[in-house]
């Protein structure tokens, strides 16, 4: 399935933003939003609500992205964030990784080796205790397997079906999937597992979650399957090949 994950890009050379544009959106589906400055990075994070991850260069025009990365970190952005950068040396990358960076990536380099080690800080993020996502009224917390409603502040407890099953279609197309899908990305190929199976779960995290069970507006019924009726995030999926050029 396509992924569904808003990555910002800041580099200042135009025929690399191109390039990461065609492979990351173009061949994988990512939603990129793409700055040449610093100052284009912060109208960047000013105009989406969400960004998952940022791939940063060291060398702008405005200023260095390892201390752009530090103060990401101190005005509490959690997202990964990989730094890029010309210089191939031991004491750069520990200055990036020290700035808050998840990972320090030389240039030039090969394009699936950038995606997986995007894949890989994901799904470390995914798992752990800062990953949060918004459903409705809710922040759906899957590592403490709990829904949170901030207004009344109450927290709605989840079983691990549960979870999997919010946690999957927030990663699916259009936060849509067929019954078939879920049941085996959530239950594997469990025989005990069927569609009654499903609903019944579906059921009972619609009387947790839903200000009307009867009429669902959150974890809607759609043909075929289920879909989240509020945004989400999902998950990066397979890498292609290709390498990047040298910048500095």
């Amino acid at each position: 399935m396509p992924e569904i994950r808003t990555l910002l890009i800041v580099d200042d050379d135009a025929d690399f933003r191109e390039t990461l544009t065609d492979y990351l959106a173009g061949e994988h589906g990512l939603t990129l939003s793409l700055a040449e400055t610093l100052d284009e990075a912060d109208t960047a994070f000013a105009k989406n609500g969400c960004i998952d991850a940022v791939i940063l260069d060291v060398d702008l025009p405005d200023g260095d992205g390892r201390d752009y990365c530090a103060k990401l970190r101190r005005l509490g952005h959690v997202m990964p964030v990989i730094m890029l950068t010309g210089r191939n040396t031991a004491v750069d990358a520990v200055c990036g990784l020290n700035s808050g960076a998840n990972d320090y990536v030389a240039k030039p380099f090969r394009l699936n080796e950038l995606l997986a080690r995007l894949r890989a800080q994901w799904r470390m993020f995914d798992s752990s205790e800062e990953a949060a996502y918004p459903l409705g009224p809710y922040t759906f917390r899957p590592s403490k397997k709990l829904l949170h409603d901030p207004i009344k502040n109450r927290f709605i407890p989840l079983n691990s079906k549960e979870v999997g099953i919010l946690r999957f279609l927030f990663r699916s197309d259009a936060f849509s999937a067929d019954r078939q899908i879920i049941l085996q990305e959530v239950w594997g190929y469990s025989a005990a597992a069927n569609t009654h199976t499903l609903e019944t779960h579906v059921y009972i995290l619609r009387q947790k979650m839903e200000p009307d069970p009867k009429c669902p507006t959150l974890l809607v019924t759609v043909d075929g399957g289920y879909c989240l009726g509020a945004s989400g995030a999902a998950s990066p999926t397979a890498a292609g090949c290709g390498s990047v050029g040298t910048k500095h």
